[in-house]
């Protein structure tokens, strides 16, 4: 690893770190106020292939370890993400620009999900049934596939990796990870520390570099099997795309347009705190963000009022800084296209009911601030309430009654979260009956998901399998059926 910000870091492959075999570099920034925290190799195609021959090669090995034993590796991983908490939150802080009690959730869901994931070293359950034929035993067992690619965002540096690499390395598959090039150091921090748990050699490799390069290496690459990807929609299509010759296993993590409706009959004060929370926080940057408010006739107006009213008083600022609320998004491109969407949001004939600027004053001039968005008379086919903006912008849409609110929840192309506030236990259970969307909430906001469900979407969002919970473990898995016929003659099943 590199240890000055002027010294390029390296790929760790084969148990060892490696300079890469370009000489092209990225830098990696501070977003609060553009301050330059390392530098990084665009790494070649001859780097994944050198990543994935390692990892091709020690999961011969690997896969025969038993799970137990894998799963020791990873329970002291767990502990060595809780004994650098407090480094990791800062450095998410300083790298992807999250406020520090988020940053520190980020951090934790790492340590929720590897404790997790080691517990099932000691499950991984297959199923005994009885035969039809006599004096036959079967049962059905999981097995390790190969090498993954593990592709993942910045918007979730330490907990979207956890997701991806703990449930690949206790079923016995290996790993080539690829972080986001918006943050590459805590990707390289997040290998060291199973580097120092002890992890073979080969077992986890990282290459740093682009999506257009290192990605798509991985996922053409015959010898990965296996590609998670979370990211958008469309490198979502064109990574299907290319691994489709290959009859690849593909995973897939995309976009989110997620509502919170708001019933006549809601806690109002609750929900407001709901949406503040679900709209602002990670300055909107989630994929379970709530970036539609649907409300009832009766109290849209109050909904409305309460809504501007919290989020002009949230504070911007870096998020090392206990005064703020939301800090910045994740670059300058970021920034340039959530500014777009409130231009697109007034052209629409939407009104602009507060924020909709880049914030520049008292040095946040320095960083990518944009200011909480909230439109309002908002109709559910405009582009605002129908295309994911991934940044702090909401729009508030009305609705008559739960049918039609649930009619404009369903009304996009993705299904990743969704809630309901109410007191009526009829309408919640409608919703979340009828919610078309891998995650409801009932009185609670879009956000917040724990790593002993599944997590993920329906239609655009993803293309069927989940992270988190026991489902995870299918997709990093093959399940083989094995018969063991004692009777000592040959029983034809079906036939005899």
């Amino acid at each position: 690893m590199a240890t000055a910000a002027t010294e390029t870091s390296k790929n760790y492959i084969g148990g060892e770190w490696v300079d890469a075999t370009g000489e092209d570099t990225f830098d990696t920034v501070n977003p609060a106020n553009g301050e330059t925290l390392g530098t990084f190799p665009r790494s070649s195609d001859a780097d994944v292939d050198r990543a994935v021959e390692a990892a091709k090669e020690a999961f011969e090995s690997w896969r025969l370890v038993p799970a137990p034993k894998r799963a020791e590796i990873l329970f002291r991983v767990a502990q060595r993400f809780i004994d650098r908490k407090d480094e990791l939150t800062e450095l998410t802080v300083r790298e992807m620009g999250k406020v520090r009690a988020e940053a520190g959730g980020d951090v934790q869901e790492a340590i929720d999900m590897t404790f997790y994931m080691a517990g099932e070293g000691r499950r991984l359950f297959g199923q005994t049934t009885p035969s039809e034929m006599l004096d036959k035993f079967q049962m059905s067992v999981r097995q390790p596939v190969g090498v993954v690619g593990a592709i993942t965002p910045w918007n979730f540096p330490i907990a979207i990796p956890s997701w991806k690499i703990a449930p690949a390395l206790v079923c016995g598959d290996t790993v080539v990870f690829k972080p986001a090039r918006d943050t590459p150091m805590l990707g390289e921090r997040f290998v060291e520390i199973f580097e120092e748990a002890g992890l073979p050699p080969g077992v986890l490799n990282i290459v740093h570099g682009g999506g257009e390069s290192v990605g798509e290496r991985l996922v053409k690459h015959p010898d990965v099997p296996l590609i998670s990807l979370t990211g958008s929609r469309e490198v979502g299509i064109r990574t299907a795309e290319n691994g489709a010759p290959l009859l690849k296993h593909i995973h897939l993590e995309l976009g989110g347009k997620n509502a919170i409706i708001v019933m006549d009959d809601a806690d109002l004060d609750l929900a407001v705190d709901g949406i503040i929370w679900s709209a602002f926080g990670t300055s909107g940057q989630r994929c379970t963000a709530a970036s539609r408010v649907i409300a009832g006739q009766s109290v849209y107006d109050a909904l409305s009022s309460k809504l501007v009213e919290r989020a002009e008083m949230l504070r911007l600022g870096d998020g090392l800084e206990e005064s703020t609320d939301v800090g910045p998004v994740v670059n300058r491109s970021a920034l340039a296209k959530i500014h777009s969407y409130t231009e697109i949001g007034v052209d629409e004939g939407a009104k602009l009911l507060t924020g909709g600027e880049v914030a520049t004053e008292n040095g946040l001039d320095k960083g990518s601030f944009y200011r909480p968005t909230i439109f309002g008379e908002v109709e559910p086919g405009m582009r605002i309430a129908q295309e994911e903006i991934f940044g702090p912008t909401v729009a508030l849409i009305r609705a008559t009654d739960v049918d039609e609110a649930i009619r404009v929840a369903n009304g996009i192309e993705f299904g990743l979260s969704s809630s309901i506030f109410t007191r009526d236990v009829n309408k919640a259970f409608r919703a979340m009956r009828d919610l078309n969307a891998g995650i409801t909430y009932v009185n609670a906001g879009t956000i917040g998901a724990e790593v002993h469900l599944p997590f993920g979407g329906t239609k655009g969002t993803g293309n069927g399998h989940r992270e988190a919970g026991q489902a995870a473990l299918d997709f990093y898995t093959e399940w083989k059926s094995i018969y063991v016929d004692y009777s000592g003659k040959l029983q034809r099943a079906q036939i005899d």
